[in-house]
């Protein structure tokens, strides 16, 4: 294939498809389509969300999710407490998943804030 002068080579490379976050659901084109909200999360999606985050940890404490039928509205309400008598009892594990689950709850809390923000403004 010829080049023309204006051309180099790296702009006859394939485009690339971005890496989606593999909790979301389809999201419909348009510039307000919007991830799921975690607390719309159902079992399946926090398994999806768990395994994303501990790859390593998976195998060990994913069926006490799902035996404990964790919604994501139930994840970004869950105690550390509740983790511990779930049966994730190393500590390195717990505080590793304690601080996702906080990190999720902080995403869900400013979403909700920027939604309020919105809804106001109209």
């Amino acid at each position: 294939m010829k080049l023309l002068p204006s051309q180099s080579p790296a702009d006859n490379k394939p485009e690339t498809q971005p890496v989606t976050d593999t909790c979301q659901t389809p999201r419909p084109r348009g510039k307000l389509a919007r991830p799921k909200p975690c607390y719309q999360w159902t079992t399946a999606d926090v398994q999806k969300w768990f395994k994303r985050h501990f790859s390593d940890y998976f195998q060990l404490y994913a069926h006490l999710f799902t035996s404990n039928d964790i919604t994501g509205k139930a994840l970004v309400r869950i105690s550390e407490g509740t983790l511990l008598r779930m049966g994730i009892k190393n500590p390195e594990h717990l505080e590793a998943i304690w601080r996702e689950i906080l990190k999720l709850r902080l995403k869900a809390d400013i979403q909700e804030m920027k939604e309020i923000e919105m809804s106001a403004v109209i």
